[in-house]
């Protein structure tokens, strides 16, 4: 949920199956009250951007906890949205560090995330302890 100045607005997160068994997709966005459809291009714009983006990282450690050994895939739906990603990862970088391995996507290579670069996506796998 999306709790904010223009009320409350339904999200939904879902990791979806991809043609790799051992990737999963990270799919995020607002549900359409109207048609129940999933829409992944709104523009919730709640004020409470810092809190839906700390409820997906929650769900990724949730979502690793019955699937330990893939990776999750996430880009933006636009490239603001990929940017907004970036920020977030960049803003949580040092705790995330600590129990994931993070990915930048430039084309169609993966290349160790580093702060300042700008990716077309991103690959997250959980460290194995």
């Amino acid at each position: 949920m999306s709790e904010g100045k223009k009320g409350t607005v339904r999200k939904l997160i879902e990791f979806q199956k991809t043609n790799n068994p051992d990737v999963f997709n990270l799919a995020f966005g607002d549900i359409n009250e109207k048609t129940q459809d999933f829409d992944d291009l709104a523009v919730t714009d709640n004020g409470d951007t810092e809190k839906v983006l700390i409820t997906v990282v929650h769900a990724v450690f949730l979502f690793y906890t019955k699937y330990p050994n893939v990776f999750v895939f996430a880009c933006g739906s636009t490239k603001a949205r990929t940017r907004l990603y970036r920020i977030g990862i960049t803003r949580y970088y040092q705790e995330m560090k600590k129990d994931f391995y993070l990915y930048g996507q430039i084309g169609d290579n993966f290349v160790e995330f580093e702060i300042g670069k700008s990716y077309e996506g991103f690959l997250v796998q959980k460290k194995l302890l």
